[in-house]
């Protein structure tokens, strides 16, 4: 294996995460105008220092994960799984508020002033637990009952304990989960009975908290609001965001307004993170959003080449555990901002300004270039 293969795994996976890496800074740097003038009184320049070092910190923690053998990853799993349970936990009690309302999915990082969201990492420790899970199993052989504690009760009570204040990410975790367990053989009669059971457990959960509405987040309400207000043009001021979206990627067109001309994102709240396509189509047209979502399908079938030359079935599961959810996540996030579904409030990977999701996101991809270095090529196999 070459020196290069070692330190720096998947090339062309490499290439495409620098790509989207250094396009950020562009629409990043655009759309933080809003955000300095009107919010904090800062600059853009601000914002694009600030992207600059969690971009630059994220892609050595990239390099960083990608030097641990993967193999590693399994015994990391175990004793990482209590201790995001017990960050779950107070998240969900502490109620930390972000511009003004309630975000008790975050958590504040002492002396750095970042929060960080732990669902995110919760995400990568699911996966991984499930990969090692799976890997070290006979699936045709194993019965339903056998899997409860050991797979299915993790599972659900991480999403049990983020979806009170974060249903996107749990609807994203566990469907990339779901997917996971699809392609890697898991019984098709035990993912149908879990999802009976699901069911049942969902219209419970949605019924206690309709009935007992002081014992739940406020959050509720905004799911069911976002979910009655989508495709609905009647209420202008519940689709703020949807309309101005819209109105951004309608001025783009083909080609765009050009770079840092917008004028959406002095209107569009969160067009740095969670509408940062729209922001992206009015400058760079239907042109630039095209490249970004090539970039992404091309992220996507380089991580299932991985996945099929990757030797130890451990590796294959956790690769495509790791790239469901960052290729799904991305394309929640665009299509929101398309009006294919409603808000989830989902960054886009690589691209989005924040700190800590463009960290985990590296460290995703971190894992995947550590798998993709220990395939074998033809010269190492002689």
């Amino acid at each position: 294996m070459s020196t290069k293969s070692l330190i720096f795994g998947d090339k062309v996976l490499l290439v495409i995460i620098l790509l989207l890496s250094l396009f950020s800074f562009f629409p990043v740097f655009s759309s933080s105008s809003y955000l300095s003038y009107v919010i904090d009184g800062s600059t853009p320049i601000f914002y694009l220092v600030k992207h600059f070092i969690v971009i630059l910190f994220g892609l050595l923690l990239m390099i960083s994960i990608k030097l641990v053998p993967h193999k590693l990853f399994k015994g990391i799993s175990i004793i990482l799984l209590p201790i995001g349970l017990l960050l779950l936990i107070y998240t969900l009690s502490q109620g930390t508020t972000i511009g003004g309302s309630a975000a008790s999915r975050w958590i504040d990082i002492p002396l750095v002033g970042i929060s960080f969201q732990t669902s995110s990492l919760a995400a990568i420790i699911l996966i991984t637990y499930t990969a090692r899970y799976l890997s070290k199993i006979n699936l045709s052989k194993t019965k339903f009952k056998e899997t409860i504690i050991p797979l299915w009760l993790p599972i659900f009570t991480y999403i049990f304990l983020i979806l009170p204040s974060n249903l996107s990410s749990a609807l994203l975790i566990f469907c990339s989960l779901i997917l996971t367990l699809f392609i890697s053989g898991f019984p098709i009669t035990h993912l149908l009975k879990m999802f009976l059971i699901l069911v049942f457990l969902s219209i419970m959960f949605f019924f206690l908290a309709k009935t007992y509405p002081d014992q739940f987040p406020n959050r509720i309400d905004t799911w069911i609001s976002r979910i009655e207000n989508f495709n609905s043009n009647d209420n202008l001021d519940a689709n703020y965001q949807i309309q101005r979206a819209k109105i951004a990627i309608n001025n783009g067109g083909l080609i765009g307004v050009g770079a840092g001309k917008s004028i959406m994102k002095n209107h569009l709240p969160q067009s740095n993170s969670d509408f940062i396509f729209a922001i992206i189509v009015e400058e760079y047209g239907i042109a630039g959003g095209s490249l970004i979502i090539i970039l992404y399908t091309l992220m996507f079938f380089r991580i299932l080449v991985i996945t099929h030359k990757v030797n130890d079935k451990f590796g294959k599961i956790l690769v495509s555990g790791l790239g469901i959810f960052i290729i799904t996540q991305a394309f929640t996030n665009i299509s929101v901002a398309t009006q294919i579904i409603p808000v989830t409030g989902q960054n886009l990977p690589l691209i989005s300004s924040g700190g800590s999701s463009a960290w985990m996101t590296c460290i995703s991809l971190g894992m995947i270039l550590s798998v993709s270095s220990s395939i074998k090529t033809k010269n190492d196999k002689k």
